[in-house]
């Protein structure tokens, strides 16, 4: 691809960047950082974690994403008594019309869609969690002997709330790397939720219109992974992660006493094609350090491990993150 025509590409995908603002805005009042981290996400074809307290609109920013892409979409309930094949699908015997003899028939899961809405993902067993791990990494699903591959663009968005411990299962690691982002939801301003108290206590009907193929994303997706890094950039990412690792030579004092277990490869990766997607999306050709800084919380947090001297001084993953990028 030429320079002219990459130009072009980058060009149209910031004005449909500002195009799916438009229409999402027409539920979603608000939360910009959280709908730019979103589209990132969504662009660079990585999965999402959100974390909120309930009422933040978490389910409803997600599906009115969905409705803004020309794209099929599932929404999965996950409750503790949720099994795996009430996400993969599952094998039914059946009479063939043809032969009156008995045959086994797959029923696809809702797993089958391009965006994936795993509600409340804490709140089932991490047996049933699993499940959505080999759709997740593979983009497809094993049911008997058959590998079935799944339609991209392909993204699971999930949600979980930070505040109700009761009757929730953690998300095991591997699970969680698997996601590239973990966006905290915050509360909105007081502007903002008037705003929403009005809008939302009326008669008035939105409907969101798509603005986007699936062949259109898939395209983009192509585009930005083709934009050219810098080797100061590249470095600057690897070695933010490298710092985060205790037993990394290179890991600060303050590293080795606060974390137990660091971020790996898939950070690195991740925080790249962040940077690349987040320079996509306002119209520049290659990422700078400023956006690698911009989606280290997002890509990091959930792949540091405080230790229990962090812990006891009351340290968290951003605090530590935030520490990298002073360093």
């Amino acid at each position: 691809m030429t320079n002219e025509n990459l130009i072009n590409e980058i060009n149209e995908l910031r004005n449909l960047k500002q195009n799916l603002l438009n229409e999402i805005h027409h539920t979603i009042i608000g939360q910009d950082r959280v709908l730019n981290d979103v589209l990132i996400a969504l662009f660079a074809n990585g999965h999402i974690l959100l974390e909120g307290v309930p009422g933040l609109a978490k389910t409803l920013l997600i599906s009115s994403l969905a409705q803004a892409l020309a794209l099929s979409f599932s929404r999965i309930q996950f409750t503790p008594d949720l099994m795996p094949s009430d996400i993969t699908g599952t094998d039914i015997l059946v009479n063939d019309p043809g032969t009156e003899h008995k045959r086994f028939e797959y029923i696809k899961g809702p797993v089958f869609a391009n965006i994936i809405l795993a509600d409340e993902i804490n709140r089932t067993p991490p047996k049933t969690q699993a499940a959505l791990l080999q759709a997740m990494q593979e983009y497809a699903v094993t049911s008997g002997n058959v590998t079935r591959p799944l339609t991209k663009p392909f993204i699971v968005m999930a949600t979980q709330n930070p505040i109700e411990q009761e009757g929730t299962y953690p998300l095991p690691e591997a699970q969680l790397d698997r996601f590239m982002f973990y966006i905290n939801i915050d509360y909105p301003s007081l502007s903002e939720e008037l705003q929403i108290a009005e809008s939302t206590t009326g008669n008035a009907d939105t409907v969101i219109k798509p603005q986007l193929s699936g062949a259109q994303i898939i395209s983009f997706q192509h585009v930005i992974r083709s934009l050219p890094v810098s080797e100061h950039v590249l470095k600057y990412a690897v070695n933010l992660v490298r710092k985060s690792r205790p037993k990394s030579s290179d890991a600060s004092k303050e590293i080795k006493q606060w974390v137990a277990w660091g971020a790996g490869p898939r950070a690195s990766q991740y925080l790249i094609l962040a940077a690349k997607t987040k320079a996509a999306l306002e119209g520049r050709l290659t990422p700078a350090e400023e956006d690698v800084k911009a989606a280290a919380i997002n890509v990091l947090q959930h792949r540091i491990l405080p230790s229990f001297a962090a812990q006891a001084e009351g340290i968290d993953p951003r605090q530590i993150i935030q520490h990298l990028l002073e360093e």
